[in-house]
């Protein structure tokens, strides 16, 4: 049975009914399934994710990816070069901006990530199956209001 919404007024400092701390619990938890499904492909999710966006997105710069990654662009720098030693993506400096970096996906990086889509595809499904397949569409847009809200100014 789900727990009735707290108002602010009942909250304490109750790790269980922190929302970060859950969603991170979660989050922490959804990655390494991922991980375990995606690693015969040798990808983490993470490099799963950014290997998609370049796959269905094409180039772009490290400042868009960063931003539909909810990443900061050290991150998703630091993230970006294995796949770049691993010659999968391909990174340069921009034409019209040369402090931009534009990333490219390689041949090599689609059909890696062409691999790997089978194992995606088996670990969603599972996932789905475990978890709803309403609830899971449900669990991405609430994920998706979350990732809008507002970040707060520093005082």
């Amino acid at each position: 049975m789900p727990r009735a919404a707290a108002k602010s007024s009942d909250l304490v400092d109750d790790p269980a009914r922190c929302n970060c701390n859950q969603v991170r619990r979660a989050a922490r938890r959804l990655s390494r399934y991922y991980d375990l499904a995606l690693a015969p492909s040798g990808l983490k999710s993470t490099q799963y994710s950014l290997l998609s966006y370049l796959v269905t997105s094409g180039p772009m710069t490290m400042a868009r990816l960063a931003k539909l990654m909810s990443m900061d662009r050290a991150t998703t720098g630091h993230n970006l070069r294995p796949l770049e030693r691993d010659g999968f993506v391909e990174i340069s400096v921009g034409e019209n901006d040369r402090r931009e970096r534009i990333v490219t996906v390689t041949k090599q990086g689609r059909g890696t990530h062409a691999r790997a889509l089978a194992a995606w595809r088996r670990a969603q499904t599972a996932f789905e199956e475990a978890m709803g397949e309403r609830e899971a569409a449900d669990l991405r847009d609430l994920m998706n209001r979350a990732v809008d809200i507002p970040l707060p100014r520093p005082e």
